[in-house]
């Protein structure tokens, strides 16, 4: 069995070990966003496909395909589900779940769009904002004047004054979460729900000092395209197919 699986998540790490270890002749691709990105074994391609069409070139003698790519990369989600449409190639989405169910969400601000949390944002007086939506996304937000702004890669736009940048990686852990907040004196949290446990810390940091929390709900998958939670769920998918 031959597996295409659009990765870029600890979870498409997680499962590319596991079908690797499953002797799955699987390929990981990688948008190549991140200039030293954490690489899966087994076989790794870098770079987009050129779009839908691309896709679709690229999916010939591949048996399945894992859109295993972050909750919020709507673009190749949905050039996948249209080129495995027209191939015919099965094709699985394993999305982690959300922050919607931890216990602090209910007193958190949903929104539907960066735009809507920059003006959530902006109505906050005082203090500065602590901005992890990513560098992709920041233009919404750069009429705000005290922020904190984590990325992993450079910012590629100019910024405002008083903005100040962060270069890290998860993961991260509440202790040092809370230290951060307390030092940047920050008000506000905006962040977009990404899910998982890499960077949940800051979400239970937030609710510990009592900081408001502005949260972007994450896209609706493609129609039609099935789902699984976890990197179980998606290998017994692959097995399923491979008998």
């Amino acid at each position: 069995m031959r597996v295409l699986l659009l990765g870029g998540t600890g979870e498409a790490r997680e499962l590319a070990a596991l079908l690797v270890g499953d002797g799955v002749d699987v390929v990981s691709s990688l948008a190549g966003r991140v200039r030293s990105p954490r690489l899966p074994v087994g076989g790794v391609r870098v770079g987009g496909f050129g779009g839908e069409a691309g896709l679709r070139d690229a999916l010939d003698g591949y048996d399945a395909v894992v859109d295993a790519t972050h909750p919020f990369a709507r673009a190749i989600s949905a050039s996948a589900a249209t080129a495995c449409a027209a191939t015919g190639t099965p094709l699985l989405r394993l999305a982690r779940p959300g922050w919607s169910d931890l216990p602090g969400a209910g007193r958190w601000t949903w929104v539907g769009s960066h735009d809507e949390a920059a003006g959530v944002a902006a109505r906050h007086d005082g203090g500065t904002v602590f901005l992890t939506t990513g560098r992709q996304a920041l233009d919404p937000f750069l009429g705000l004047r005290d922020v904190l702004v984590r990325v992993v890669e450079p910012v590629d736009v100019d910024l405002p004054p008083r903005w100040t940048v962060l270069r890290s990686r998860g993961p991260y852990d509440v202790a040092g979460e809370t230290g951060l907040m307390t030092t940047y004196d920050v008000r506000v949290l905006v962040t977009k729900d990404s899910g998982g446990d890499l960077t949940r810390a800051k979400l239970d940091a937030a609710d510990g000092l009592g900081v408001d929390v502005v949260v972007v709900r994450r896209p609706v998958g493609p129609a039609g395209v099935p789902e699984v939670s976890d990197v179980a769920g998606a290998r017994a998918w692959l097995r399923a197919r491979a008998r």
